[in-house]
């Protein structure tokens, strides 16, 4: 009992003289150099030492009583504690500032509230609080807090998909920063641009921007930094399918990022997962996807790419008749995509209503302000808005008409099939045979003389076999791929198709594809009840958006108007 005693009261007074001996030798520094101190150990993840700069901070512009100083104080405080005490700091910000003059507040605090609501994963509330920030700042000309929240904006713009629209703001202060954005920030708009390159596939740009980074003196000082260019790095690597060096780089951030306890492990877990999971190791790719579970379960913060996480595990579990497991990460899958689905849908709502439109309205503004003559003004508002409203009603009737258009288009479609497979039907109980074309008239008139004739009726007859089973439904088929399967070349494939089927490989591939989902659509309740992009990758489609095109192109109605009419007529 005595040698614990004395091991706390050992703590205690060394850590009570530490403590001493650290204010003491802060009395002689400016605000500038203790926020240069605490900057310093924050970003080392030295929080003991961090507190005790932001607490003298807060004293100090106390005895001074420095209104922008105390409030800075708490600002400095509120990084190193939990979320309700945090928020308690910040709002005392409001309190001390309120009334104050000059253009910082309250435009600042609304900002410092979003990034601690960002950094808690509850976006409805931080896109809330950054736009009460961007009108004050607007309202107040202050430039650097119009930037802060347009910066603060672009992230959520990335976070929702945007990242065309993100690059932009990020390219846009990477490259006229105008003393806006100090080393830290600059560095930052540097990462999140190269973010948005690799999920725009821009690939060397991204990677042009990762070396740069990896050059740079800041980044080099700075362990969180470097971390962060590896994990990027990492990134590039596996989009380019150099796996073993994406591992090494994202094992080391990975070590890094948990070791101080942030949330860019999980993404990093996440890039690790889909590394072993295109070199076929699954075991691996489960064990990093189950890491992120555990964390996710921890800090409840979320990220787009958990529902890939959690379907991946739930169809492991499945494979695997882990029935336990597998109703585990359901439970788990529902929960997360409840969260993105409310944080979404919010954000694809008061997104374009609260930024976007304000934005082009402000645009507006400005062209009009520089108009001298009021009556100028006047007349050419009014005619910026009866075209803006005739516009709206070409459209309106335009998309009426092309709806209806696209309607009626789906209602022949499956009228047409509907008659097909009755007839079909009708001749099968009556027993007519279907009627058979002979490979002798199916080549008449269309020998091909670069291609030899017994070479064409072989090609004729394995793309018979190709359709008759669905052998089109495959993902990833190309003309190389299937003229290997079938054992001929390219060249021969292509002009057989071209002749004798009149028209190119890609519409030849595209309309039996489509040819077997306009039929599957109409018989198959289950295939109909799938979304879109199930549908598009049953009938070997890499993404909704190629299905969606080609459908149109082949059919002149979109699948989701198609799916809808046949819904309907089974109504009625």
């Amino acid at each position: 009992m005595m040698k614990h005693t004395f091991l706390f009261l050992f703590t205690f007074l060394y850590s009570f003289f530490f403590t001493q001996n650290k204010i003491d030798s802060l009395k002689s520094l400016s605000y500038k150099e203790l926020k240069e101190k605490f900057n310093s150990y924050d970003e080392t993840n030295k929080k003991r030492e961090a507190k005790i700069i932001s607490n003298y901070y807060l004293t100090k512009a106390k005895k001074e009583k420095n209104t922008l100083e105390i409030a800075e104080g708490y600002n400095l405080i509120h990084f190193n504690e939990d979320f309700p005490l945090a928020l308690k700091y910040i709002d005392s910000i409001a309190v001390i500032t309120k009334g104050i003059k000059g253009n910082l507040y309250p435009a600042r605090t609304y900002i410092i509230k979003g990034n601690l609501y960002y950094k808690y994963d509850n976006l409805k509330a931080a896109l809330d609080n950054y736009i009460l920030g961007l009108e004050h700042a607007k309202k107040q000309h202050n430039i650097k807090q119009i930037a802060y929240s347009n910066m603060n904006i672009a992230y959520l713009n990335s976070y929702m998909g945007k990242n065309a629209e993100a690059a932009k703001t990020f390219r846009y202060y990477l490259y006229n920063s105008q003393n806006i954005t100090d080393e830290y920030q600059h560095d930052q708009m540097r990462v999140s641009l190269i973010y948005c390159y690799l999920k725009m596939n821009k690939i060397d740009s991204a990677n042009l921007l990762i070396q740069e980074g990896l050059k740079s003196p800041f980044v080099n000082k700075n362990k969180y930094n470097t971390h962060q260019y590896l994990y990027l790095s990492g990134q590039f690597n596996l989009k380019v399918k150099n796996y073993k060096t994406a591992i090494a780089e994202l094992l080391k951030a990975y070590n890094y990022f948990a070791g101080i306890n942030d949330n860019n492990q999980n993404y990093t877990l996440y890039s690790l997962g889909k590394c072993y999971d295109e070199l076929n190791d699954k075991e691996k790719t489960i064990e990093y996807f189950i890491k992120i579970d555990s964390n996710i379960k921890k800090t409840n913060i979320t990220f787009p790419e958990l529902r890939e996480v959690y379907t991946y595990l739930i169809d492991y579990y499945k494979e695997n008749d882990d029935k336990e497991k597998q109703l585990y990460f359901i439970d788990r899958f529902l929960k997360v995509d409840k969260k993105l689905d409310t944080q979404f849908e919010y954000l694809s709502t008061e997104l374009p209503k609260k930024y976007d439109t304000p934005n082009l309205l402000q645009e507006k503004e400005d062209i009009i302000s520089d108009l001298k003559l009021r009556k100028k003004i006047l007349h050419i508002s009014i005619s910026i808005l009866v075209l803006i409203l005739l516009l709206i009603l070409i459209l309106y009737y335009k998309a009426k008409r092309t709806a209806t258009k696209h309607r009626r288009v789906a209602q022949e479609l499956i009228q047409n099939i509907e008659k097909r497979n009755f007839e079909a039907s009708a001749d099968i109980k009556n027993g007519i045979p279907k009627p058979q074309i002979t490979e002798k008239a199916e080549t008449e008139g269309k020998v091909i003389k670069t291609v030899p004739e017994d070479v064409t009726l072989f090609i004729l007859k394995e793309l018979e076999i190709f359709e008759n089973k669905q052998l089109f439904l495959k993902n990833g088929i190309t003309l190389v791929s299937l003229a290997k399967n079938i054992k001929t070349n390219t060249t021969y494939l292509s002009e057989t198709i071209n002749h004798h089927k009149e028209k190119n490989f890609t519409s030849y591939l595209n309309d039996l594809r489509i040819n077997y989902a306009l039929e599957q659509l109409v018989k198959d309740k289950k295939f109909r009840s799938y979304k879109l992009p199930a549908i598009a990758e049953e009938i070997g489609y890499n993404n909704v958006q190629a299905f969606s095109v080609a459908f149109k192109k082949k059919t002149g109605t979109t699948p989701s108007i198609y799916i809808k009419e046949i819904e309907k007529s089974l109504t009625h």
